[in-house]
């Protein structure tokens, strides 16, 4: 069985759908530190337009999210939302440097990024179409909630429950990713407006990042479809 589970449902979404998955264990790595302001690069990179393919693709993540029912001028696919916030303040706040590094690879190519604890998951990631019963953990005003997503709604998940509603719109608070160490799972994910050695391009900037963060650290690099 392959590691990522892509549903048959979301062939008929979005039958282009291409990802990277990216499985990584740090348990035995150093502690490192990236050599260079990725993420600021990477809001200046789109401060002046790029990536060239950026409208495209973003445009068919808005038109694959209204497929499903999602409006996505009120939730976007995480690409589009960080670009947004760049487009309007001109830079994003540092958080981390491993959500900075996953954030500035979003930003510079124009494609949702999702970073996950592995160590927190139930099973495998499954890319599906909810039924609506699906547990979601979430907060709201501070408070930890359970959600359930709509019925038809694109969603990761694992054998336990939701892990990011929307497809990558917004992700949940169990198998969140705050800190190097331990096994992460990130996926990069592309529809056919980006091109094959954009998505690559993608990949090998995180994994190289992740090597500097993590030096010594093991990776298991994946490529997954719809097909």
């Amino acid at each position: 069985m392959d590691f990522v589970i892509i549903d048959k449902e979301i062939a008929v979404l979005a039958p282009d759908y291409r990802a990277i998955s990216i499985l990584v264990d740090a348990t035995n790595a150093g502690a490192g530190t990236m050599a260079r302001q990725v993420l600021e690069e990477a809001c200046d990179f789109v401060r002046n337009g790029g990536p060239p393919w950026s409208e495209a693709h973003l445009g068919s993540w808005a038109d694959v999210y209204s497929k499903f029912g999602a409006k996505p001028n009120r939730t976007p696919c995480s690409a589009q939302a960080l670009r947004k916030r760049v487009e309007k303040d001109g830079r994003i706040p540092a958080i981390n440097p491993l959500v900075d590094l996953y954030n500035a690879v979003s930003l510079r190519y124009a494609i949702p990024v999702g970073g996950e604890n592995f160590d927190a998951y139930v099973g495998n990631p499954r890319l599906s179409v909810a039924d609506g019963t699906e547990e979601f953990d979430t907060v709201m005003n501070g408070e930890r909630v359970i959600e359930n997503p709509a019925k038809g709604e694109v969603v990761w998940r694992d054998d336990h429950g939701v892990t990011c509603r929307r497809w990558n719109w917004r992700q949940g608070t169990r198998t969140r990713l705050d800190a190097v160490g331990g096994r992460m799972w990130f996926i990069l994910e592309s529809l056919g407006t980006m091109s094959e050695d954009a998505l690559d391009g993608a990949a090998d900037m995180l994994f190289g990042g992740l090597r500097q963060l993590a030096p010594g650290c093991e990776v298991l690099r994946q490529k997954v479809s719809a097909a």
